[in-house]
């Protein structure tokens, strides 16, 4: 049976101090069949929590495909370019004028190769595509996650600790819209969670 929270009004919960509610469960299956529920529900800001990851939770959750590997892509093309140019300048090209700034190339003939040698290129355009890929690759993500987030409220939650255990965790935040502390904790006590926390800010 669930902890009952104490809620004194049933309007949306606009002061800062408030967070959301969290809900504990014991088993992976129990998470994803409450995460179809609050997906069906129309919540929109809340996130699972649990100590390993959980096959399929995502579709539960109802989360779309991020935009990182489209992002990431367009970094290593970025790479692949940058990487062909600058050979392209340093080995092909004698000398060129740019805003006023003479810019020297050395394109030097050995043993009768061609300047523009794309085979050549080939290690070094593999190399920056990789490198620029990888980089934008950890720290787009680290952007979208909102990371490194040094404390969030969650953190003050005593029960929330067994998230890196054996405890699974839902969070409805307070900012979501259909967000009413009254109402949402008796939609959480529908999905049979072991506890319902009040998490305040």
């Amino acid at each position: 049976m669930a902890t009952p929270v104490t809620t004194h009004s049933d309007t949306p919960a606009q002061a800062p101090r408030i967070h959301g509610l969290l809900a504990e469960f014991e088993t992976p299956g129990d998470l994803m069949h409450a995460a179809a529920k609050v997906r069906d529900a129309g919540y929109r800001w809340w996130d699972c929590h649990t100590p390993f990851p959980v096959h399929g939770l995502d579709g539960a959750m109802g989360i779309k495909r991020t935009i990182l590997p489209v992002c990431v892509f367009c970094a290593g093309a970025t790479g692949t370019i940058a990487a062909f140019c600058l050979q392209a300048f340093t080995n092909s090209v004698g000398w060129t004028i740019w805003a006023g700034v003479w810019l020297t190339g050395y394109p030097f003939l050995i043993s009768g190769k061609p300047a523009m040698s794309l085979p050549a290129f080939i290690p070094v355009i593999f190399e920056l595509t990789i490198l620029f890929s990888a980089l934008s690759c950890v720290g787009l993500m680290f952007l979208f996650n909102g990371l490194p987030s040094l404390h969030h409220p969650l953190f003050k939650s005593n029960r929330f600790r067994r998230a890196s255990n054996d405890r699974f965790f839902i969070v409805i935040e307070a900012r979501d819209p259909k967000f009413l502390p009254k109402k949402t904790e008796e939609f959480l006590k529908t999905l049979d969670p072991t506890a319902i926390e009040l998490v305040e800010d």
